[in-house]
């Protein structure tokens, strides 16, 4: 089951999701991000050093380094 968190504001649960991405420069990096539905990508438990907070005015989960 994917990692889901429920916004406070709204109440929507959203699940973390990762992509390697190639950056301009060529370099390869990994993203987080949360979406409202399961798809491809979804992980399963949160990063090592990582927390989630909320964006306090638009209730979107954010994932910080902590």
């Amino acid at each position: 089951m994917a990692y889901s968190v429920e916004s406070k504001k709204s109440g929507d649960a959203y699940y973390l999701h990762t992509r390697e991405v190639t950056l301009r420069g060529g370099r390869q990096q990994r993203i987080y991000f949360f979406a409202k539905t399961v798809g491809d990508g979804a992980i399963d438990e949160l990063p090592d050093g990582y927390v989630v907070s909320e964006n306090p005015r638009t209730g979107l989960p954010l994932l910080k380094k902590g």
